[in-house]
């Protein structure tokens, strides 16, 4: 699609935020990624298009995850866990997501974040996250124009109600309604939260497949 082709190309010389840009580049890389070469720039956005009617939206790419991999939700425990339910929901073919070569078809969805590049300690600041929104999300949201959003964290959805302008409160499990969107609430699937089952993989499960209902996407598994 000619507006993501462009998008793309612009969003990866994004530099507006000194502090997300010092961090991206100087993150070293761990001990079994030593060898790789790192992304280190604004992480792309990636998925059925132009199918897709849901947004799956975190908050920024993690370090060794997307600023390492260049794909959002790639590479790191995280992908891993949303993978596994994304598969078990038959919204992609694979039941992970490693990097930018795996093979890995999704459908229906489009996975992106509301903050573009890996923050230190996972923790952009109030301004980093309305330069990002304004500059990209906004305007993603726009381009895709999804039926339904599913918010991987409380972040994201702080994120998500400043790109449409609405007021509601974050509660694992429930969901909103906004002209026509229905955002769906998860705790992120980060290690903190699955590791001591605060998300279990059916109850990210089971918000997916609600996701799918109201958006329509069917439940067919997508193909290899």
């Amino acid at each position: 699609m000619d507006w993501y082709s462009d998008f793309i190309s612009r969003l990866i010389t994004c530099r507006a935020c000194p502090r997300l840009v010092s961090y991206r580049e100087s993150v070293k890389p761990l001990p079994k990624f030593i060898g790789e070469t790192y992304w280190r720039r604004p992480v792309p956005p990636w998925g059925d298009l132009p199918n897709a009617r849901i947004m799956i939206v975190g908050l920024a790419p993690a370090a060794h995850g997307g600023n390492r991999t260049g794909r959002m939700f790639t590479g790191d425990s995280s992908a891993q866990f949303l993978f596994r339910a994304l598969y078990e929901t038959g919204l992609s073919s694979k039941p992970y997501s490693v990097s930018r070569d795996d093979g890995v078809i999704v459908r229906c969805i489009y996975i992106t974040s509301v903050v573009k590049c890996a923050p230190p300690n996972n923790r952009p600041t109030g301004e980093e996250i309305h330069t990002c929104v304004g500059n990209w999300f906004r305007y993603e949201i726009e381009r895709i124009r999804p039926r339904a959003i599913v918010a991987l964290g409380h972040i994201a959805f702080e994120g998500v109600k400043l790109a449409l302008g609405f007021r509601a409160e974050f509660w694992h499990g429930g969901y909103v309604d906004f002209n026509g969107v229905r955002i769906f609430m998860s705790y992120h699937p980060s290690p903190r939260n699955t590791n001591t089952g605060r998300l279990k993989l059916e109850d990210l499960v089971r918000i997916l497949r609600m996701a799918m209902e109201y958006a329509g996407c069917g439940s067919t598994q997508v193909s290899a």
